[in-house]
This record gives C-alpha cells, sequence and structure tokens, in this order.
C-alpha cells in the first residue's frame, strides 16, 4: 500500500516507455550491426512486457518483473562500473529502489542498525511536496523556476560514522500528465503561488493531491562528498562557535568532524595554547579539551615537550610534525616525556600542528591515533583547509579574553557602572571632536536621584578578632614557657627564672584582655628577649635541643602554627565578604532588568551597597515611582536572603559570627557627581552631604535614651525620617511576612540624635531563616544560632 498517497499532487505510474523511446532513437541512427542487434533484441524482448511501459501503479511489488527491468537498464547500470557508481533507480517521491550499483548497495548494507530510512538531509515533506508543485510548473507549462538546491544524504558506515553523499538527480525519464481534477494553472496563479511560497494549503490549493499523473522513473547518482562536507562543517563550526568556548556540544562535534575527515573512528585530538613570550604552553579556557602535551610536562615548558627536530619543525617553522611510530620516536629519544606519556597511553602515530597568524604561533592543534602510521606527514595536509579557521577562532577567543580582563580591571578597581557608561561615552565622544588643546573632560552629574542604601555587617567583629589573636599569643607564650622551664630544671640559670617570670606575667595580661598595643609588646618580647635565649638553649642544654628546634621551625615564614586562630578568623572573614559579595552582584543582573540604576558595593567586615535611581541615569527609559518600589521591595527581599547565605556559609566552620543587617530608606532626591581624581561617584552639595553622615554613622547609634544598638542580630533594621516612609515600608514588611521572609515582630524606634541630624527612626524586624533542605522550614534567629553551635 502507497504510504505516501494524498500527500503527494500526483499518482505514479513506474514506467519505462522513455527508455524503449530511446533504443528506438539509436536504432534509426546506429550502424554498429553489433550494437544494432542488441538493440533490436531489446525492443523485441520488451513486446511482450506491455505493463512496464502502460504504467504500473503497484509498485510496491516488482519481484515478477526483476530480471525484465534489468535487462532494460543494463545499459544505464553497467556491470563494469557497478562496483565505482553510487546510482540507483527509483520511483520519485516514493523512496521506492528498484535497480542499485553493488557499490550502492555496499553502502546501505554498512548501516549499523535497523530502520535506517534513507532520506535527504533535513527532509521536510510539505517543502517536497512544494517541490513536485514546481517540477510540474517547469516541465508541464514549461516555467524556468530555478529551484535548485544541493540535496546531501547522511549515511551512517560501519563504524558509525556520518557519510556524507550529494545527490544529482537524473529525470530524462519522466512524463507530467494532467488528470480530470487537475487546476488549469494562469501566470497570475504562477505569480501568487511564488509571493506565498510556505503556504502549503495555497499550493495543494492549485495542485491537489492525486490529480497529476508522474510516470516514469528517476535515476539518483550520488557522489561522496565526506571529506568536502566535514572541511565545510568544520568552517562553520568555527565561524559560528569558539572552539576554545566551554561548550561540551561544540568539542564532541569538532571531534567527530576530525574523525570522518581522517576516517579514523577512535582518533582522538587535544588543544594547547602557546604563549609566545613565556615560550610556555597554557590549556585552554574549555573544560573539554585537554592536551596531550601539557598532561606530559612540567610548568608549561616548551623546550621539555619536544625534541629539536619538533620544535624546529613547531616553534620556529610553524611546520606539521607527525610521529607515525611512537615506540621507534621514544627509542630514538630516550627520557622524552611527552613520547613516555604518549606510550602510556597506547598511543602509537601522531599529528602536532602549529596554528598560527601573522607568523606568529598561536596554539598547537594535536591528533593522536592508537595505531602507528595512521598519522603522518601526508595525511596532515587534510588540515590545511582547516587550520586557518583555528587560527582565526584563536585569536578571537585572545582577543575576548583580553577584552574579559579589561572587564574585570573595570568592574574591580573604577566605579563606572554599565547602566551610566553611555554617559561617559557622551562625554568622550564630544572630546573626540573638540579641536582645541586645552579641551578636557566636563564634570559628570546626575541630578534628582533616589539613594538606596544597605549593608550586612559582621556583629562584633573587632571583639572576635581580638579574641582570636589572644587564643594564639597565649598558645604561643605557652610553649616558649615550657621551654623555659625544662632548660631552668637542666639548668637553674637565672636568666631563665627572670625570663620565665616575665612571659607569666605577659599571660596574665593576656587572660584578662588584649589592647591595642598587646600584639606589639608580646611580639617585641618574643623576638628581641626570648629568641635570642632559645638560641642559647639550643647550643647549651642538649635535653632542649629538640624542643627548641621543634618551636624555630613552627615560626619559620609560611608556618602558621602560631597563627592559626587568627588566620581561620581571616578566612572566614575573607570567605563570608566574597560570597556575600558575589551574591548581590549575582541578585543585580535581576535588578537591573526592573530599570537600570547605578550600583556599586564595597567589602568591609561586611558587605555594604549604593544604589542611586532617577531619571537622569538611563538615556531611554521613562521613570516613574513605582520603579522605585520596585527596587525597595526587591532590596529588603535580597538583604533577607544574603541573612540567610550569612549563616549557611558558616556551617562547616569553627567560628561562628553573627550579621546586622541595615537598609536606610531616604525619600529624597540627590545630585551624584563623578570625582575625577578619586575615580568614583559621591554626593554633591552641602545639603545631600547629610545623607553621607547619615549612611556613615547609623549603623553604630543607639535606640534613643537606651545602651541598646539601633541594628540588632537577627533582626533587620530600617532608618528612615519621614512617616510616609514608615507607611511604605510596613506595607512591604506585610508582604513579605506572608512570604516567610520575616517573622511577625516588628519594632518602631526612634534613633538616637547624630552630630548635625536628629528626628531619626527605626523599623526593626525579626528575619526568618531557611533550615533544612526545604526552604518553607523557616526557624528564628535563636534557634538558628542554637542549631550552629
Amino acid at each position: 500500500m502507497d504510504r505516501y498517497k494524498d500527500i503527494y499532487p500526483f499518482k505514479i505510474k513506474l514506467s519505462f516507455q522513455k527508455i524503449r523511446d530511446n533504443f528506438q532513437k539509436r536504432l534509426e541512427t546506429e550502424s554498429n550491426p553489433i550494437s544494432k542487434k542488441y538493440i533490436q533484441g531489446i525492443l523485441d524482448y520488451s513486446e511482450s512486457y506491455p505493463e512496464l511501459f502502460d504504467g504500473i501503479e503497484d509498485y510496491e511489488n516488482l519481484k515478477p518483473y526483476e530480471k525484465q527491468i534489468k535487462i532494460l537498464l543494463d545499459d544505464l547500470f553497467p556491470d563494469v562500473l557497478t562496483h565505482n557508481e553510487i546510482k540507483v533507480a527509483t520511483v520519485p517521491f516514493r523512496n521506492k529502489m528498484f535497480r542499485k550499483t553493488k557499490r550502492f548497495e555496499s553502502i546501505l548494507n554498512a548501516v549499523p542498525y535497523e530502520g535506517f530510512e534513507f532520506l535527504p538531509r533535513n527532509f521536510n515533506i510539505e517543502k517536497d511536496y512544494i517541490l513536485a508543485c514546481i517540477i510540474i510548473l517547469n516541465t508541464y507549462y514549461s516555467y524556468n523556476i530555478d529551484f535548485f538546491r544541493p540535496e546531501y544524504y547522511d549515511v551512517p558506515d560501519a563504524d558509525g560514522n556520518l557519510k556524507n553523499y550529494r545527490l544529482f538527480v537524473n529525470a530524462d525519464f519522466v512524463e507530467l500528465i494532467p488528470t480530470e481534477n487537475a487546476v488549469e494553472i494562469t501566470p497570475k496563479d504562477v505569480d501568487e503561488l511564488l509571493n506565498r511560497h510556505n503556504d502549503i494549503d495555497f499550493w495543494k490549493e492549485k495542485f491537489p493531491p492525486n490529480s497529476w499523473i508522474f510516470k516514469g522513473f528517476a535515476i539518483l547518482n550520488l557522489t561522496d562528498v565526506t571529506a568536502d562536507n566535514s572541511i565545510s562543517e568544520i568552517k562553520t563550526l568555527l565561524l559560528n562557535n569558539n572552539i576554545l568556548s566551554d561548550s561540551k556540544a561544540v568539542t564532541l562535534k569538532m571531534a567527530s568532524i576530525l574523525k570522518s575527515i581522517f576516517r579514523l573512528p577512535k582518533l582522538e585530538f587535544g588543544f594547547a595554547l602557546f604563549n609566545d613570550e613565556k615560550e610556555t604552553f597554557q590549556l585552554s579556557h574549555s573544560n573539554f579539551i585537554d592536551s596531550f602535551i601539557l598532561d606530559s610536562i612540567s610548568d608549561n615548558g616548551c623546550r621539555e615537550a619536544f625534541c629539536h627536530g619538533a620544535y624546529k619543525a613547531i616553534v620556529d617553522q610553524h611546520k606539521y610534525f607527525s610521529i607515525t611510530d611512537v615506540n621507534s620516536y621514544s627509542e630514538k629519544n630516550p627520557g622524552n616525556k611527552f613520547a613516555d606519556h604518549l606510550k602510556s597511553k597506547g598511543i602509537q602515530s601522531v599529528i602536532l600542528a602549529p596554528v598560527s597568524k601573522n607568523n606568529k604561533l598561536l596554539a598547537i592543534l594535536e591528533l593522536v591515533s592508537f595505531s602507528k602510521n595512521d598519522l603522518n606527514n601526508i595525511n596532515a595536509t587534510k588540515l590545511d583547509d582547516i587550520v586557518p579557521y583555528i587560527a582565526e577562532t584563536v585569536e578571537n577567543y585572545e582577543q575576548e579574553k583580553q577584552n574579559r580582563i579589561k572587564a574585570i580591571i573595570q568592574s574591580e578597581y573604577t566605579s563606572i557602572h554599565p547602566s551610566v557608561e553611555w554617559k561617559f561615552e557622551e562625554e568622550a565622544e564630544k572630546l573626540f571632536y573638540e579641536t582645541s588643546e586645552e579641551s578636557e573632560l566636563k564634570e559628570i552629574y546626575f541630578h534628582d536621584v533616589y539613594p538606596l542604601f544597605g549593608q550586612i555587617d559582621i556583629a562584633d567583629s573587632s571583639t572576635q578578632r581580638n579574641s582570636a589573636i589572644q587564643n594564639d599569643l597565649i598558645h604561643q607564650l605557652n610553649k616558649v614557657l615550657d621551654i623555659i622551664n625544662s632548660a631552668f630544671e637542666a639548668q637553674p640559670l637565672p636568666v631563665y627564672e627572670q625570663l620565665g617570670y616575665r612571659i607569666t606575667d605577659s599571660l596574665s595580661h593576656l587572660s584578662s584582655g588584649i589592647s591595642a598595643s598587646t600584639e606589639e609588646k608580646v611580639e617585641q618580647l618574643l623576638r628581641n628577649d626570648v629568641l635570642p635565649v632559645l638560641k642559647h638553649i639550643q647550643t647549651n642544654v642538649p635535653n632542649c635541643e629538640y624542643l627548641v628546634d621543634n618551636y624555630l621551625d613552627k615560626i619559620k615564614p609560611g608556618n602558621k602554627t602560631f597563627h592559626k586562630n587568627r588566620d581561620e578568623f581571616d578566612e572566614t572573614i575573607s570567605r563570608i565578604n566574597s560570597c556575600m559579595a558575589g551574591f548581590i552582584d549575582l541578585k543585580q543582573v535581576e535588578a537591573q532588568k526592573l530599570f537600570p540604576h547605578y550600583f556599586d558595593r564595597y567589602k568591609t567586615d561586611g558587605v555594604e551597597h549604593n544604589m542611586y535611581i532617577g531619571q537622569s541615569i538611563v538615556k531611554d527609559r521613562n521613570f516613574n515611582e513605582v520603579v522605585l518600589q520596585n527596587l525597595r521591595l526587591w532590596q529588603i527581599t535580597v538583604m533577607c536572603e544574603m541573612e540567610n547565605r550569612f549563616y549557611e556559609i558558616q556551617e562547616t566552620k569553627n567560628f561562628k559570627l553573627s550579621s546586622r543587617s541595615l537598609i536606610l530608606a531616604f525619600n529624597n532626591t540627590l545630585t551624584i557627581h563623578y570625582r575625577m581624581d578619586e575615580k568614583h561617584f559621591d554626593v554633591d552639595g552641602s545639603y545631600n552631604a547629610r545623607y553621607e553622615i547619615i549612611k556613615k554613622r547609623i549603623d553604630k547609634s543607639f535606640v534613643k535614651n537606651s545602651e541598646e544598638r539601633v541594628t540588632s542580630k537577627g533582626k533587620l533594621t530600617i532608618i528612615y525620617s519621614q512617616k510616609e516612609t514608615q507607611y511604605e515600608y510596613l506595607k512591604y514588611i506585610n508582604y513579605l511576612q506572608r512570604k516567610q521572609y520575616l517573622n511577625e515582630e516588628v519594632e518602631i524606634l526612634d534613633v538616637e540624635d547624630l552630630q548635625g541630624v536628629s528626628g531619626l527612626k527605626a523599623i526593626r524586624v525579626g528575619i526568618l531563616y531557611h533550615k533544612g533542605d526545604s526552604s518553607e522550614k523557616r526557624v528564628t534567629y535563636e534557634s538558628l544560632i542554637k542549631s550552629l553551635n
């Protein structure tokens, strides 16, 4: 049964009438008596099978006619070429094959799995229908619509590698006949058909299914273009993607294409970048591309990897270098780490292809095979068309790397935020076109912007750091005292006794606390008084020599034995700050989508951030107060999430630190000014300076008429001055309470007067923390600290 029925504009009648017509014409002109006798024999033979020429509609079962069809097509399928040509006779648009060359059969028989369907690449039934209609227009109506496009077939071979074949169609043996259901096509119809080239319903209206008869057969000729196609694919891959991008898909595609080009299913490739200035190799940015060279050498040394011949060919002359037999190469170059590494991997042949541009070596493409002679300088020439594109992509990678480095420098070391770059670009462009030698960049201002300030601060960080230093000094002094006491027992000299009293006195002072000068005094005691005595003991008290050696080893540069607590504290602070900064930077990407605004943040003993938003910040968008409200709500939400992250980071740490979080809600607009000398933004004007005073002093302030800090562990404090601000933020708090970011404990507090600033108030609300795997499980600060400890 025809599964393509009703999906094409014509019925098929398999007919060999055109073949017979061809034989009859040849008979009239043929002068060779042998050929003439052969042709007459074919024509006489064909008289017995009129159905083959009238047209067979049931072409699914042609077994009864196999012999007859073979005889009719022998001229088109000569046995002498059957093992060379890739050719098949087929029922057009039905994928029904009835005569194949031996080579074509071997290609299909080699497919390593069942159910393979021989169809063109990117086959689309609707486009195929339109193609059939265009054939009718060109053949029957004599139009000349150019529909030619290369058709390719992708067929897997026995090893699973995809082979590519280009199609050429011979339609000399086809006749098109309209049925009574065919629609007469007018020039106006053709115009409209071409304008509606993708409207399949319209094409079917003009060429209804089965309204034409397609009588005859077609011959498909195929050419193996695997190598050319692979090179084209690799060019496309490298033009659209960077081989060094961190993409597994790109790496796998690259490997697949190289295997196809070299016809080596087990071929592997590596890649090493080359630093021309340092003459060293470097790994690429990709996590999916390794290097066989770098795997085998230390310190990326170029000369260490290669013998003299390889170094000269690759680095000096930029020529391919191949090792056809790794075992033999290793014997000739004993001790060569690269060769030894290849042997250990079972690799037997190698091509090292230098990737260069403008006579500068950029990288090395490494091809390896597990059989000797697979790779050599002869087939290395297959890379000639590929390496220039790899050079282009490496150069692009280097440029992209430099751009990223510049971006990092700008991000880390300047305050020109992307949201305001446009303003700087405008001023720079103006300066570019200025002709006066006295021209200079104008000061940059942004007027009428709303400030948003927030910080998450580590509570009592100075006290905890002092405690860490105190414990380290006590530990060190006790170790020294043990040595002095042991020495005194062996040799009761007064100097040991006197030094022991001084150390004991220092320990007594340390146990009661630590001041700003304590650390320096203890360090002076250890350096100026203790160390000379210990060296004397080392030489003159044999029983204590080991103790002194052990101590001296622990105070060597790089040994952290007596700095363990303070180093662990500093590492904890650093890790918390980096995570907090990274977290809010990531969240900022979302906030910029709400509305572009200026943002910066600083690491102190915690992380603080500034945001400025207003019409003057943006170039081509309209600002309104709804945007400000969105960002204020975003800020509170992010501060709650940062508090959660703060404690999650510490779950595996010995130091358990606490935080205090603060938001300053300022309802008036400011002017900010980029200070060229200091390379950062600052508020401008004396009135605006009031905001900076509040920012600097508020986190250390107290609740009015009390000794209680306005910021508190486990709570978010929002500082404000106007009643409408209080109402606004209470709405946000109510919303976040329902979202279980905040608990029900809300305090409205008066803040002590600051220098030059009075009338400030504070909302203080408890934060809820995630506990366990479920974000629905929320606990208070007290419960969280209890579980951490």
